[in-house]
């Protein structure tokens, strides 16, 4: 059962790496990660600056599953009715009136945000609830989201004019955040060459199928072997994010606030998706040090001489990691 599990892992990844990479050209790592947090269930913080294919991605990767999409164009002026929907009032039959309530843009499988730090902070708090609850409440009255239910936000860099810092509690509800930039030479080339010709044609399984899948390859990550060194890796890796508990200098001198338990179970579960999809029924280090950066990164809270220094984020990070590596006598 498990081995056949593994087998059709394998097929639906690897369908999935060639459809993404007949369409998109030079992010492979990404849309590895963006695979992991699916499997999760996790949503998604996407950043780099304008026009290098973030929005493009999430519609590829939405195509591919064939699952019910929906995207919401953040400005200042959005409303939280105009994401979560609203009651109208109805005329029956006979003449009587009543509300019925319609549902917004959340109502979907993937919910596409895009350029969600150009809205104002009370807009973007009405994510809040269906990314780490999966419902809306509206008027006391509770909505169930679709199933799968994932949202992935872009956002532009923060020194970018008319935009809003995300609340740290709704940035801790994201699974990962992944960076983008600019396309060098090589890369750019291939991405004009690629808009020239057609797409492949080869269709993706289809919604039923998706689901059929996703219900099945779900059933591996609790057989996935953990060992008990790993789990205190993971573990020593979040507490040191803190300055009361680490033992980095960088860490005691420029954080704020470190990361959350919540990005240790979610480091510890990307890491066993990470082993499924190389074949593997156990975790290793080298998972944690593959995944650790895009885990724990928005979860670290710069103080104001963190912040007015510029300190790099990888840098720290980093630092901890090898701190840690070197406690473990990992190599």
């Amino acid at each position: 059962m498990i081995e056949d599990d593994m087998k059709l892992l394998s097929r639906f990844y690897s369908d999935f790496k060639y459809y993404v990479g007949n369409r998109i050209v030079g992010y492979d790592d990404i849309f590895k990660k963006m695979f992991i947090a699916l499997l999760t269930e996790g949503n998604i913080l996407l950043e780099g600056p304008p026009g290098v294919g973030k929005t493009s991605m999430v519609k590829v990767f939405a195509d591919f599953l064939s699952l019910e999409y929906s995207r919401i164009q953040f400005t200042p002026d959005l409303m939280p009715l105009d994401i979560i929907g609203s009651n109208i009032i109805q005329q029956g039959e006979s003449g009587e009136k009543f509300f019925k309530f319609y549902k917004g843009p959340v109502f979907a499988n993937i919910v596409l945000g895009d350029e969600i730090n150009r809205a104002t902070p009370k807009t973007q708090s009405a994510f809040m609830e269906s990314m780490e609850e999966k419902r809306i409440t509206f008027l006391g009255k509770e909505y169930p989201l679709p199933v799968p239910f994932m949202v992935i936000a872009t956002q532009n860099p923060i020194e970018l004019e008319g935009t809003y810092p995300l609340p740290e509690a709704q940035i801790d509800r994201f699974f990962m955040k992944l960076y983008f930039d600019y396309p060098d030479f090589s890369m750019l080339k291939d991405i004009i060459i690629k808009n020239e010709k057609p797409f492949d044609n080869r269709k993706p399984p289809g919604r039923e199928k998706t689901d059929e899948i996703l219900k099945s390859i779900r059933k591996l990550e609790p057989e996935v072997v953990m060992i008990d060194e790993i789990k205190s890796f993971i573990t020593k890796i979040v507490v040191s994010t803190h300055p009361l508990h680490s033992s980095v200098a960088l860490v005691k001198k420029y954080i704020l606030y470190g990361a959350s338990p919540r990005a240790g179970i979610a480091l510890a579960r990307a890491c066993k998706w990470n082993a499924l999809i190389n074949d593997r029924m156990n975790v290793s280090f080298e998972d944690v040090e593959e995944l650790v950066f895009d885990i724990l990164n928005h979860r670290v809270i710069l103080n104001f001489e963190g912040e007015s220094e510029n300190i790099d984020r990888k840098l720290l990070i980093s630092q901890i990691v090898n701190a840690v590596k070197k406690e473990y006598g990992v190599r």
